[in-house]
């Protein structure tokens, strides 16, 4: 029997026979009446046009139709089936038997089927090049464009009879299953602003519905705790969305971020008298230090030794009671920019609560290391936990905080988000595991010029609210410590067990062990923030609800679904930046066809053992890239064969350095022969 695409009998245009296999045909056709899980498997490959044998066309036709009736498709039903004048064309009822003692095992129908389809698609291919040689012949001058027009259209039809069985493959980098942010899960007066917000301004809800979370942080972070069953959590979070510019984030900033600026007026004004005050007692202060200093130095030159240690003491006692006069700092709930030294400073300044809240991502640069030249991320990792914070100030005494809270609410571009990879601390030292993702798709080309306005009403209503929400926080003269009703702590302790199991090898959060290590505890942040939103008055004196524990749950599968795209797009997932770098290599050779051999030749430099393809290969495989190609039946003892598979006709007809198809073997030479590497 014939396996390859060498032809064996037949017309071609020269007289040399066009490609055909009668026996992988018998053995297709065999295994399809043998086996319903063989037939399903070659039907994925084969119409019942690519047989060269009339007579195979006619069989499969009849075991086909059976099948889709759901009857039998063995030797008997078909022949019952095809009838004498059927049976007459295609050989007879012994034939039918011919085609069942030709299969080895059904498991080999797809191996078979793989070779009627490339002989197949060789005869095309030799019919088209008659059709343009033809067509070349006979065109003028006059007739070029047509002629153009032609080979464009069988190149089309060439693409299209290749392309049978296989899926659209879905991109890499894309994140086409994201699910859109659950404003439904927010309080009502915090929802419908969301949701006014993002028609009024056609951007994604998943920018206010963030912001709307930073902003609950931002009044409640160091000003209340949430006790879960076994820890406790600060409320304040790191949020981060994903928006290529021109998407009118700074509009939105200014509207979510109005009612702190309003509340930040009111903390300024009280403040003042308080400011004041300390100002003078500093004056006071100072005054005072200097002149008992002027009195140690004239009771310097006196002989009285008791004078003169009292007047000493008197000068530390007051130099120490003017460092100690502390002036109060104008109260500042949050920045747009901030270094990391700033922050430490506002922190300490602010009573150790304190956000950064921007449409742009520089902190992040900043934080890489910008401007020192080494990336400092402590204070960005100390103020996430509600730590204690050492603040280091030039030239003054170093000041602690003990429980640092810091608030990100960040907006950057596709670019920043992916060079987050390219600072391997910031996931050595745990800064990507902290930040809740989101990655909406952007609106541009689909705004509507003559949106919804927003609501007065819904406008007024949540300025009122997230302003007294504050205010109220602020005054607080203690951290207040939230709590679960106990319905509602035994659903965190089942979130805990249902999560443990995804970070298993195989689970969809075994490459991000470090985020969803997290994602409880944002979870128990979320309901705590909800719960103050829902009780804008006195969320610290009632438990949090199941009710609420329940939608912080559903924001929580949200970001989960939004940090595996972002850490795909960061190329935090090793196994989809192998499968890059597989795809680049099959781009730039143009293989039609690869082993795992080839792929370990051709990116040695990449992967050290065969198994490092695994997972990288059923992810390509899985969205659609490559599809496995059924081992040669085996033949006596001996190492099986290399794994293979065959590509996406897109891909293998679009190469990026070579101009036609080749196999993994061809590409590998043409690597060696032009000096490129991996």
């Amino acid at each position: 029997m014939t396996r390859s695409l060498r032809a064996v009998t037949g017309d071609g245009l020269d007289g040399s026979p066009l490609p055909h296999d009668i026996g992988a045909e018998q053995v297709v056709l065999g295994a399809a009446m043998l086996s319903p899980a063989a037939l399903a498997e070659v039907r994925e490959l084969l119409n019942g046009s690519e047989f060269y044998r009339p007579a195979h066309a006619i069989i499969w036709d009849a075991i086909t139709a059976l099948a889709d009736r759901r009857d039998p498709h063995d030797p008997l039903a078909v022949g019952a089936y095809l009838g004498a004048a059927g049976l007459a064309k295609s050989g007879g009822a012994p034939y039918l038997h011919t085609l069942i003692a030709a299969v080895p095992t059904a498991a080999n129908g797809g191996y078979y089927a793989h070779i009627v389809r490339d002989l197949a698609y060789a005869r095309t291919v030799i019919a088209a090049s008659g059709t343009l040689a033809s067509a070349a012949w006979a065109a003028s001058g006059d007739e070029s464009a047509d002629l153009r027009g032609k080979v464009a259209a069988v190149t089309a039809s060439l693409a299209g009879a290749d392309r049978r069985g296989w899926p659209d493959p879905v991109p890499l980098s894309a994140a086409p299953d994201v699910p859109p942010f659950p404003v439904w899960a927010l309080p009502e007066w915090l929802g419908e602003y969301v949701a006014s917000l993002a028609e009024a301004t056609q951007t994604p809800p998943d920018l206010a519905g963030c912001l709307a979370l930073a902003v609950l942080a931002v009044a409640a972070a160091g000003k209340a705790w949430v006790q879960a069953p076994a820890w406790s959590e600060p409320t304040c979070l790191y949020t981060v969305v994903v928006l290529p510019p021109g998407n009118r984030k700074s509009e939105v900033f200014r509207a979510m971020t109005a009612p702190l600026r309003d509340a930040e007026r009111t903390l300024i004004e009280a403040a003042r008298p308080r400011i004041a005050e300390a100002v003078i007692r500093q004056k006071i202060a100072e005054a005072e230090a200097d002149k008992t200093v002027r009195d140690a130095e004239a009771a310097a030159s006196s002989l009285d030794s008791d004078r003169k240690a009292a007047a000493l003491i008197d000068a530390a006692e007051a130099r120490l009671a003017l460092e100690s006069s502390e002036i109060p700092a104008e109260p500042c709930l949050f920045a747009d920019d901030a270094t990391i030294e700033a922050l430490g400073s506002r922190l300490a300044g602010q009573g150790g609560r304190f956000a950064v809240l921007s449409p742009e991502g520089e902190i992040f640069s900043i934080a890489a290391g910008r401007y020192s030249g080494t990336p400092n991320l402590g204070i960005l990792k100390q103020a996430h936990a509600g730590e204690a914070v050492r603040v280091d100030r030039r030239g003054r005494p170093a000041e602690h905080v003990d429980a640092a809270t810091l608030t990100l609410g960040i907006c950057t571009q596709p670019g920043v988000l992916g060079r987050l990879g390219a600072t391997p601390e910031f996931r050595e030292q745990g800064l990507l595991a902290r930040i809740l993702y989101a990655v909406p798709e952007s609106r541009l080309g689909y705004r509507n010029p003559r949106p919804d306005p927003m609501p007065p009403a819904v406008r007024d209503t949540y300025t009122a609210t997230l302003t007294a929400l504050t205010l109220s926080l602020d005054a607080l003269a203690e951290p207040h410590i939230l709590t679960f009703t106990p319905d509602a702590a035994e659903a965190v302790t089942g979130l805990l067990e249902a999560v443990e199991p995804r970070f298993r090898p195989g689970g969809d959060l075994a490459h991000m062990t470090d985020w969803g290590g997290k994602l409880t505890g944002a979870t128990v942040r979320i309901a705590g923030l909800l719960h103050l939103a829902a009780h804008a008055r006195d969320g610290w004196a009632t438990p949090i609800s199941r009710a609420t524990l329940e939608a912080a749950a559903e924001i929580g599968d949200y970001f989960t679904q939004h940090a595996k795209a972002a850490y795909d797009a960061i190329g935090a997932d090793p196994a989809v930046a192998d499968a890059r770098a597989i795809l680049q290599w099959i781009k730039t050779t143009g293989a039609a066809q690869v082993t795992a051999r080839d792929l370990m030749r051709g990116l040695r430099n990449h992967f050290t053992r065969a198994a490092d393809l695994t997972a990288p290969m059923q992810i390509l495989e899985a969205r659609g890239w490559i599809r496995s190609r059924p081992g040669a039946p085996a033949q006596g003892r001996g190492r099986p064969a290399a794994p293979t598979w065959d590509v996406h006709p897109d891909l293998a007809t679009q190469p990026g350095d070579a101009q036609h198809p080749v196999t993994g073997t061809a590409a590998r030479d043409l690597l060696r022969d032009t000096g490129q590497r991996d």
